[in-house]
């Protein structure tokens, strides 16, 4: 039966996040849950403000084409695939125009260029069963230990057996993670900020990271439990101090294995420590380096600059390509990391400098460079150092449109460079997120 107190809306289109736009007859902006564009869908408000609104689909009353039954029985309960309704050439789509609109809305550019600076989205890896790596949620019910995903709206944890986003390869270790996890919780007063799984089907490696804070912790048991039941190549304890959103890193302890797990991105093999970033997409990392080289043509006799630069996904490729690579990265971890890859790939050309870019941008003229900032963006006093760089090109890396819009709009003010290409990468099918490769060259 239908819901008398639900709207009929038509949707529109997706918006920079899990919902899709709808608006009212009075012309008001709904932000639509589980909506498709092209539905005619009952919409049930739950929140109403004095700008938009926000509510989910009840019923679908005429199914846009581009609507598709989800593939993981948890879509709907998981916050894991928002967009797992929409076909995957749709989303791919509405990535893409997401791009353009970041760039017109928010970097003022003309909407005609903004369209022909977008290149159309690059879809690198299959549309499930892509990510190396997967969080679970821990929380206590009625003082039993509950470890699943986390539930769609950001409270709660959904208990499931699998996760068709992890490699097909390990998909079942997500119920013998969260079984081995829930066993170790429930005989003792265990508490976790979360468990992370990282799986490569390229080097075989499994790696299982316990999140939680500094105390005592039962190590033998722990590496038993879960070894039994993973055949993990490393299981790690990673602690962590400070208040929710300040978290730092206590210590790294390695309770049984390698104490890092171990991936191949195109000719390199790297290893990579449970704090450090990863892109969790390994064949998208390969079309991200692909992009780069691309858009830089970084030759023998070139000085190159790598700014947030990791543990070293585009440094090692360029170090094999140029003379010598500044290679720049705030975090401890991730500067470990670097320094053992490039020692591992052999490399004598390579400087690394640990510190933020901005405090220590490297005191050289690079003849190519490539930056891959966090999701806020560039602060604008590297922005203003990058533009007084002899560089003929930038790539610049962005997991953001918004910051990436922001950022082009100072690049284009200082004058020096000019975006000439940005291409959006699809690392993350199944949600609303898109990396891109702006390639930007001298004006």
């Amino acid at each position: 039966m239908a819901d008398t107190t639900a709207l009929q809306l038509t949707v529109e289109r997706m918006s920079y996040g899990p919902d899709a736009i709808a608006h009212t007859s009075e012309g008001k902006t709904v932000f639509v849950g589980g909506g498709v564009p092209g539905d005619v869908a009952l919409v049930t408000i739950d929140s109403d403000g004095p700008s938009f609104s926000k509510g989910h689909v009840v019923e679908v009353v005429e199914a846009s084409a581009d609507r598709v039954a989800p593939r993981c029985p948890y879509a709907a309960l998981c916050g894991g695939c928002p967009w797992a309704q929409l076909s995957y050439p749709a989303q791919a789509s509405a990535k893409r125009a997401g791009v353009v609109d970041a760039l017109t809305r928010i970097g003022h550019m003309p909407a005609d260029v903004s369209e022909a600076l977008v290149a159309e989205c690059v879809s690198p890896s299959e549309p499930w069963g892509y990510r190396n790596k997967i969080e679970l949620a821990f929380s206590r019910q009625s003082g039993k230990p509950l470890v699943g995903m986390h539930a769609a709206g950001g409270t709660g944890t959904v208990k499931v057996t699998s996760c068709l986003l992890l490699d097909k390869t390990y998909a079942s270790s997500v119920k013998s993670v969260a079984g081995a996890v829930s066993y170790l919780a429930g005989s003792r007063s265990l508490g976790f900020e979360r468990i992370g799984i990282r799986a490569s089907a390229r080097t075989r490696e499994l790696e299982v990271s316990l999140w939680d804070a500094p105390g005592g912790f039962p190590r033998a048991q722990a590496a038993r439990v879960i070894s039994d039941a993973t055949k993990a190549t490393s299981i790690v304890r990673v602690m962590e101090k400070g208040p929710a959103k300040a978290r730092r890193i206590a210590g790294v302890e390695a309770l049984s294995g390698s104490g890092s797990w171990g991936e191949i991105v195109g000719s390199e093999r790297m290893r990579v420590s449970a704090p450090s970033f990863f892109q969790v997409n390994t064949a998208g990392a390969e079309k991200l380096v692909e992009l780069v080289m691309d858009a830089l043509s970084p030759a023998p006799d070139d000085e190159a600059m790598d700014l947030y630069c990791g543990a070293g996904t585009f440094t090692l490729p360029l170090a094999r390509r140029t003379s010598f690579v500044s290679a720049v990265e705030s975090y401890g971890p991730a500067v470990r990391d670097l320094r053992r890859n490039i020692e591992s790939a052999r490399l004598d050309n390579v400087d690394v400098v640990g510190g933020d870019a901005g405090r220590e941008f490297p005191d050289t003229d690079a003849d190519v460079i490539v930056v891959d900032p966090p999701r806020a963006g560039l602060d604008a006093d590297v922005i203003r150092r990058l533009s007084e760089q002899p560089a003929r090109a930038i790539a610049y890396v962005s997991c953001d449109p918004a910051t990436l819009a922001r950022d082009l709009a100072r690049f284009v003010q200082a004058g020096t460079f000019r975006p000439v290409r940005v291409t959006p990468v699809d690392l993350f099918p199944q949600t609303f997120h898109v990396e891109t490769v702006t390639h930007l060259a001298r004006s």
